[in-house]
């Protein structure tokens, strides 16, 4: 019996000994960013927006890439999962169920803003019109104004989130806004007032939203770090909307810049503007699921 009470009392010194080191460890924290989506917007049959000599879908499948890359090397314990590799056109219904049936914890859409050509007045012609019938008929001359087209200076970054409170206007927006994204982006998005869109829209709310917005707002200080213009974190309001309305999941749209600006599609186009498009995102990224992990 004396031996059996000093056996005892050795497993329990030994598992209080245990016990209190563990005690004093921190707990290790589940991972909660375990796949990565990385949409490079455009593609195929729809090249986006154009510049001088290229176009959007060829320089973010670049962009897209290098930050697969870039990510993978990383953190080697998430996984990074591109929607597409190459130049292949896919609809943002496809998209957005692709980053779903991949469950992805956050999907990261790179995309280049374009702004329409600026016009200006130089001066005004006599156009020639006519009133009346037969002998009656009379001609009249009206002034009309000549315009002068002029690239427009437009420039700088801007990342976007979708605005969850407000699908009717953004349901507008997206058919009748074609100044920035081509059609195609736009050809299959649902009714946003289907059951299902107003159960995404609400998950939005409650979920996605808040964490969407920090997300962007750190991809934005990145770029301000690097010395890029930023116009901020928006709310999407036009075409692309669908890949970050019914991704269920934080997403952002990232425009890394205007392609219709000269110096800027030297930047969008150049290694070092990858590379430095690339570093930023990467970090936001990074610094975002530190924070979500708990880490």
């Amino acid at each position: 019996m004396v031996k059996s009470i000093h056996s005892f009392s050795l497993v329990f010194s030994l598992v209080l000994m245990l016990g209190s080191t563990a005690i004093g460890q921190p707990l290790a924290r589940a991972q909660k960013i375990k796949t990565i989506i990385i949409d490079a917007g455009h593609g195929g049959t729809d090249p986006g927006a154009r510049g001088e000599y290229s176009t959007e879908a060829q320089i973010t499948l670049q962009i897209a890439q290098r930050l697969d890359t870039l990510l993978r090397n990383e953190i080697t314990d998430t996984r990074i999962v591109m929607t597409r590799n190459t130049d292949v056109y896919h609809s943002v219904t496809e998209k957005a169920n692709f980053a779903n049936r991949e469950n992805g914890d956050l999907f990261v859409c790179i995309h280049v803003n374009a702004a329409p050509p600026r016009k200006t007045v130089t001066g005004y012609k006599s156009v020639p019109y006519y009133k009346g019938k037969g002998s009656k008929r009379k001609k009249y001359y009206r002034k009309v104004p000549i315009y002068a087209t002029s690239p427009n200076p437009a420039h700088g970054t801007s990342t976007y989130v979708w605005a969850a409170d407000r699908s009717d206007e953004k349901a507008k927006g997206i058919i009748e806004d074609e100044r920035y994204e081509s059609s195609a982006e736009v050809m299959d998005i649902p009714d946003v007032n289907s059951p299902e869109a107003m159960i995404k829209a609400r998950l939005w709310s409650q979920k996605f939203f808040k964490n969407s917005v920090k997300l962007a707002s750190m991809i934005e200080d990145e770029f301000v770090a690097v010395g890029r213009k930023s116009m901020g974190v928006l709310q999407r309001n036009h075409m692309g909307i669908w890949v970050l309305q019914a991704t269920n999941m934080p997403a952002v749209l990232i425009e890394t810049g205007f392609i219709t600006d000269k110096d800027e599609e030297a930047y969008l186009n150049s290694e070092s503007g990858q590379v430095e498009l690339t570093r930023s995102i990467a970090n936001a990224v990074l610094k975002y699921k530190a924070m979500v992990d708990g880490k």
